[in-house]
């Protein structure tokens, strides 16, 4: 399977609470609810149509508890994402999480990227990560994720946990498609393809 980060973001790379003020406030986080305003229609179509690809999805303990509790609380029928968000098999990195809650759910503790390089070797389309920001930054550094579908909301917030903290590892991306929503959200989609390369500018024939 193809590991697969979906990532909402804003445009100073806060990933934190984007969907209410209540979602979560560590470390006093206040502006929790950023994205929600910026959703329409095509970008539901196109989170829907990336959900449809998955066969499993791959959390972090706070992404898997907050999911957990909302998600088998919606039940509108014409809600696009229910039936895969609650079906699907869920895998949790944690090293204190016991057992799960929403099913069918399997812990992943110990040497958790060698257990998802496992995960990755079963035949399958795509294992997703969907929040779980920290542990997207490590997997990341270990050269697991092969896919960042970033989806960029028109705010800057000033404050919040980012995506990509200091310190973490150099990455060579290649964008490999762009498009944006009527509500301003522009949705990039990256492959991975290995270490961050680096070159001096002497001139615009370096561009040749």
């Amino acid at each position: 399977m193809k590991l697969v980060l979906t990532e909402f973001v804003s445009l100073d790379g806060v990933s934190q609470g984007p969907g209410s003020p209540e979602e979560d406030t560590t470390d006093g986080f206040t502006q929790g609810g950023w994205f929600v305003p910026h959703m329409d229609e095509a970008f539901i179509e196109q989170a829907a149509q990336w959900l449809g690809e998955a066969d499993g999805l791959l959390l972090g303990r706070r992404t898997y508890e907050a999911f957990a509790r909302d998600w088998p609380q919606i039940t509108d029928p014409d809600d696009p994402f229910t039936v895969l968000m609650n079906s699907l098999p869920k895998y949790v990195a944690s090293q204190t999480l016991g057992e799960g809650t929403w099913d069918p759910t399997t812990i992943l503790s110990g040497d958790v990227a060698t257990r998802v390089a496992d995960l990755k070797a079963r035949p399958g389309k795509e294992l997703q990560i969907h929040g779980s920001a920290r542990l997207a930054a490590s997997l990341l550094a270990e050269g697991l994720i092969d896919e960042l579908r970033l989806v960029v909301a028109p705010v800057v917030l000033g404050h919040g946990r980012r995506l990509f903290p200091e310190g973490g590892a150099p990455t060579g991306l290649r964008l490999s498609s762009t498009t944006s929503t009527p509500g301003g959200l522009a949705i990039l989609v990256y492959e991975r393809i290995g270490d961050a390369s680096y070159a001096t500018y002497t001139g615009v024939s370096d561009l040749s």
